[in-house]
């Protein structure tokens, strides 16, 4: 529908112009009459688009606006007999809009592209047979292949085969991604690689793909307070003008002595350069240019005042677990006891972790596997809740959990206060005792993301204090805090507290940010007057947050800042070039130093250029 409203303006703008060059010939020939004819036809095939919408919304807002300005000025003109002066100013004018239209319409082409790239159908494993079918057929659960060069249709996970696959359409990543079972699929993502069959976990309306679209469009819909004073300055502004012309058409030629014809000209003349177009034009082409370039970048902004906010940020406070570290506890050391095989020892705890869903049981199972050690089967373990695990093996009982649980002396003294030295690195430890003592030590920690120092240490030099607010006790904050590199950080909060410490760095910073993923982020996330949520966080921090940055990656913070540090930058100059260029041409058309076709060039000129300025905002090099 934009596509043929864009052509449509232009070709009635190309039309109108065709007119005024024969008119104009026809005048030069003495043909007044016929050339008044075709001026006529230039005015409503030229106008038409503009007088509509303009004479809609006053009714509609019942406040005048420009194009009620630029009616008035074209009408005025044929009046005091200047037509080409009023069609060539309907000819631009009209032009402009048809300009106005596509460079907006350039700014949300990010997005309808996105819309396009999203799946209809898939490939649904059905009584043994795959069976192509629609999108709203599929069920949660149901099995679906997808085959290489194909986008992948909804969220899954990976069940048979490995592939690479380009999610650069939700993380803004070139490079592919190597999936293996179990991982996470992505709707609209593209399988580069091998045939793969998946298991879907989400309904095509809900998928992170989806999910996007809407946010981004939801955000496109919403003004900016910037924008919204604009739009209300114009109303305003307009009358301001109306009555400025009205003295204007009287004024001039009792004061300065002007006559009737310059008067009407010059009163003319300042509806057309006095008119607000390129001021209304500085901000929302940026707005949704920013929006887009985000959306393509791994950043969804929920809407042009979150950009306006995030431009002025003091202070950012940042959730630990699943925001700076990965959310997962990874093994990082694993001490077994001298003497004892090795081999046979990990193929015990494997055995016996794997048979608890404990995130600490899980990763030192995987810790094992990775290693190509196959966890001894079918093992009868007892869950001690609060404790650890009970295991018999060869009729010889085995241990596995908390010092206090296989005997706190025995594990302090394993390996000379080993339990000690890891503790301080901010790890945890799960000991194995079995009948001669202490069997093995593993160490787990929650690592640091790989980007998160290097996002701090960017965040740091912009002059943005950084703290880290985390439920965690206080050994393992510190470590974390001096690994990451944050100004401060705040251990053992509730949510609560969390919000009681936003509230304080608000009072102190007045432009705070806060980056969390879970539920108990969600409170924090509110109070902060930016709340940026992972985008693998839960659902409750997502709806809450205003930002979101797909595939957790912290380094797209640094980049939404510059992001929005930068719109703000081109709106400023937008407003300071469209307020001069109004001041300057007003001033030269008191001096009688400007033509009306001159005041319709600097005016419908100034409104093009902030226009294109502000879709400097889609380019990706921030």
């Amino acid at each position: 529908m934009a596509f043929f409203k864009i052509h449509i303006e232009l070709i009635a703008s190309i039309l109108s112009g065709i007119l005024i060059l024969i008119a104009f010939t026809l005048e030069l020939q003495q043909h007044a009459t016929l050339s008044a004819v075709i001026y006529i036809l230039a005015f409503g095939i030229g106008g038409y688009a503009k007088a509509k919408y303009g004479i809609l919304k006053t009714i509609e807002n019942k406040q005048l606006n420009v194009e009620i300005l630029m009616i008035l000025a074209a009408v005025g003109s044929s009046i005091i007999g200047y037509w080409t002066e009023g069609a060539i100013l309907i000819f631009i004018f009209s032009l402009s809009g048809a300009l106005e239209t596509y460079t907006i319409n350039k700014s949300k082409k990010e997005i309808t592209s996105l819309m396009n790239i999203q799946p209809e159908t898939a490939w649904l494993i059905r009584d043994n047979q795959t069976v192509l079918v629609s999108l709203n057929e599929l069920s949660t659960g149901d099995s679906i292949v997808v085959k290489p060069g194909e986008r992948v249709p909804v969220d899954g996970v990976l069940q048979k085969g490995q592939t690479a696959v380009d999610e650069s359409a939700i993380s803004g990543e070139a490079l592919p991604v190597s999936k293996y079972k179990e991982d996470e699929l992505f709707a609209g993502t593209v399988n580069l690689s091998g045939t793969i069959t998946m298991e879907m976990t989400k309904p095509s309306t809900e998928t992170l793909f989806q999910k996007i679209i809407d946010l981004v469009q939801s955000a496109q819909s919403e003004k900016s307070p910037s924008q919204q004073f604009i739009e209300r300055f114009e109303g305003r502004y307009v009358k301001v003008v109306i009555l400025v012309f009205v003295l204007m058409l009287f004024l001039p030629h009792y004061i300065v002595g002007w006559d009737w014809n310059t008067t009407f000209y010059r009163a003319i003349v300042l509806l057309v350069v006095s008119s607000p177009c390129a001021l209304v034009a500085s901000i929302m082409p940026a707005t949704l240019a920013a929006i887009s370039n985000g959306a393509k970048n791994g950043i969804i902004f929920k809407g042009g005042i979150h950009l306006e906010n995030l431009s002025m940020v003091k202070a950012i406070a940042f959730d630990k677990t699943g925001t700076l570290t990965r959310g997962k506890p990874e093994v990082t050391d694993f001490v077994i006891r001298e003497g004892a095989d090795p081999q046979l020892a990990m193929a015990r705890i494997a055995g016996i972790e794997s048979q608890s869903n404990h995130p600490l049981a899980k990763a030192i199972n995987d810790f094992v596997v990775s290693k190509g050690i196959t966890p001894v089967p079918n093992l009868m373990i007892t869950d001690v809740p609060g404790n650890g695990l009970k295991a018999t093996i060869s009729k010889e009982e085995f241990l596995v959990g908390k010092p206090k649980f296989v005997g706190e002396s025995l594990a302090e003294d394993f390996e000379d206060g080993l339990l000690e030295k890891l503790a301080n690195q901010g790890k945890t430890v799960t000991f194995v005792r079995d009948s001669e003592g202490i069997l093995a030590a593993m160490a787990l920690k929650d690592t640091v993301r790989d980007i998160t120092k290097s996002t701090i240490e960017e965040l740091k030099k912009s002059n943005i204090y950084c703290i880290m607010l985390t439920g965690d006790n206080r050994k393992t904050a510190a470590v974390i805090a001096k690994e990451t590199g944050v100004d401060d950080y705040i251990a053992e909060c509730l949510p609560a507290d969390k919000v009681d410490e936003l509230k304080k760095l608000v009072k102190k910073y007045e432009y705070v940010a806060m980056t969390g993923d879970g539920i108990n982020d969600a409170p924090a996330l509110a109070t902060a007057t930016t709340g940026i949520a992972m985008g693998e966080g839960t659902d409750i921090a997502l709806e809450t947050a205003d930002v979101i940055l797909m595939k957790n990656d912290l380094s797209r913070i640094a980049y939404a800042i510059r992001l929005s540090k930068k719109m703000q930058r081109i709106v400023k100059q937008n407003i300071f070039f469209s307020v001069a260029v109004i001041v300057l041409l007003i001033i030269s058309n008191f001096f009688q130093a400007i033509t009306l076709p001159l005041g319709v060039i600097g005016h419908e000129g100034s409104t093009i250029l902030v226009i294109l300025n502000g879709l400097r905002m889609l380019n990706r090099n921030v």
